[in-house]
């Protein structure tokens, strides 16, 4: 980096100017340094030279030359806007001068040296450094404009250096505060959010791509689709007749799992995340990058349920044991042994819990990040929606928040989420307790953010609360022909498919293990008779 002087950042900026030839000659720069700051070349720590070496990390000919290139062509700046903004300059009157010609070049004037000097003649900063002439002189260290980008790259990883500096020495400083009102646990907490933010500033805003790459992209989904023979393009969820209607689980989508209590949300959930995470294998994906080429790497965040509770529940359905047996303890040593098995058989599933009640919105973001950098993420399953929480004070607002939070994590990691949500109790005020988009509760921002939106449906659980009395035999025998048609049955209503069509899946549902399943049609039932 170009020698800087410690204590007067203005000397450097007028170094930098006056000796362009030190910028290919380091030696011969500090050299010229040491002869303008009078510091002996060995000076000892304790004097100026400590200073240098504590300086914050910047390039202040960088910035110059930079300015100097946005001031003569101003389409220098288009190139270079997306990467950094007014303060990621160290100097401050560096940041003023971007921060005037950015404002003018965005109205489509000129910005240059004659123009910004109208708004900068009563700048304090640049009459240190020699008035309006200083315009002049940056437009004459102007670089090629070729070279813009690089040099503002330059800027911008410095000014994150800097920040990061920042955030270490603000880490410090609120640690050895013993304060009631901060826990260890809030600040760790506090510091990773920051160092995440950090971590991934810059990184979404992507621009406009041509439609050559969008196109290509859509060709390698289609191709992935066509190369499973036409089964499909997303992840599977490992029930056939889900798979059919949505095309899979696609990268980037929200997926609204709606229903009212005791239907069967969180199991369906839950044997998806089993059902991703047991096909989980890693290998080279066609594009070449490596990664899941069947099932997935699935994070669950449990609002509402602990991590061994939401455990136990897969580990009934794998090891074919009622869950309230499991509970209970009430089990046989053939059980037991098959419980303990299917056990051992779940420990390498990549299937990762986090059971933290009430997350913020952007501490769920920030540890789903984390995930995926560490472990990998291709799903990403909520539940509920409704527990999570946002900071706005209006409760719609909040959800609202909450479900435009959860579309920007799809998008940003590029994984499909699954969103589980609550209906209003209208529902249960119909005489067709089947569940339609307008039940969804809290707010209209659900269905909007979504991209697709089920409901899970068991008639069975009304119809077992109409039985009839003993002696009304007639409607006793109706009732039992109905449940009998019902029993094991659940039904998974698409309401909004943004992508594919709407309509209604079957599914077997066995309560004892919490588990859904591929419903054998009637069809398919002779046909295996051999009829």
């Amino acid at each position: 980096m170009f020698p800087t002087y410690p204590h007067d950042n203005h000397r450097n900026i007028h170094f930098a100017l006056d000796h362009p030839e030190a910028l290919n000659n380091p030696q011969k720069g500090q050299a010229v340094m040491n002869e303008i700051s009078s510091i002996p070349p060995g000076a000892k720590s304790g004097d100026a030279s400590e200073g240098v070496q504590d300086a914050l990390p910047h390039h202040i000919e960088a910035e110059q030359q930079l300015l100097g290139a946005v001031l003569t062509n101003n389409d220098v700046y288009d190139r270079v806007a997306s990467i950094i903004n007014a303060g990621h300059f160290y100097e401050p009157v560096h940041a003023r001068i971007w921060e005037i010609a950015a404002s003018r070049i965005s109205k489509n004037a000129l910005a240059s040296p004659v123009t910004l000097k109208a708004f900068m003649e009563d700048d304090e900063g640049l009459k240190e450094l020699g008035g309006p002439a200083y315009l002049a002189r940056l437009a004459g260290a102007a670089i090629s404009s070729f070279a813009a980008r690089d040099y503002a790259q330059m800027i911008y990883d410095l000014a994150i250096r800097r920040e990061l500096i920042q955030l270490g020495q603000d880490i410090s400083s609120k640690a050895q505060k013993v304060d009631i009102s901060s826990e260890p646990k809030e600040q760790i907490v506090e510091a990773e959010q920051a160092l995440y933010k950090l971590g991934e500033a810059g990184q979404t805003d992507s621009g406009f791509q041509s439609f050559l790459k969008a196109v290509t992209d859509a060709v390698h989904v289609a191709n992935a689709a066509y190369q499973r023979e036409g089964g499909l393009a997303g992840v599977s969820t490992g029930l056939a007749d889900l798979d059919n209607k949505l095309g899979g689980l696609h990268p980037s989508d929200l997926l609204i799992l709606a229903g009212r209590p005791s239907m069967g949300k969180t199991s369906l959930a839950t044997n998806i995340a089993f059902n991703v995470a047991k096909a989980y294998k890693k290998g080279t994906r066609p594009d070449g990058s490596e990664g899941a080429i069947d099932g997935g790497v699935v994070g669950f965040f449990s609002l509402e349920m602990s991590a061994e509770q939401l455990a136990g529940r897969i580990l009934a359905e794998a090891s074919e044991i009622s869950s309230h047996k499991i509970r209970q303890g009430d089990m046989d040593e053939g059980e037991f042994r098959r419980f303990v098995n299917a056990a051992k058989e779940l420990e390498s599933c990549p299937l990762f819990i986090d059971d933290t009640p009430a997350l913020p919105i952007s501490q769920l973001a920030a540890r789903a990040r984390r995930l995926k950098r560490t472990h990998g993420l291709d799903l990403l399953i909520i539940d509920y929606l409704q527990l999570c929480r946002g900071t706005a004070e209006n409760r719609v607002n909040e959800i609202a928040e909450i479900s435009m939070g959860m579309k920007a994590i799809a998008k940003e990691l590029n994984i499909p989420v699954i969103a589980l949500s609550q209906l209003s109790r209208q529902v249960e005020s119909r005489d067709d307790k089947r569940p339609q988009l307008s039940d969804l509760r809290e707010s209209g921002s659900i269905e909007q953010d979504a991209d697709v939106v089920m409901f899970v449906f068991r008639e069975e659980y009304y119809k077992e609360r109409e039985k009839p009395g003993d002696h009304e035999l007639d409607r006793m025998a109706a009732w039992q022909d109905e449940m009998s048609s019902l029993h094991g049955k659940a039904e998974v209503i698409i309401g909004k498919q943004r992508h594919g069509p709407i309509g209604t899946v079957e599914l077997s549902f066995e309560a004892q293990f919490t588990r859904f399943g591929n419903l054998v049609q009637k069809w398919q039932q002779s046909s295996d008779s051999g009829f």
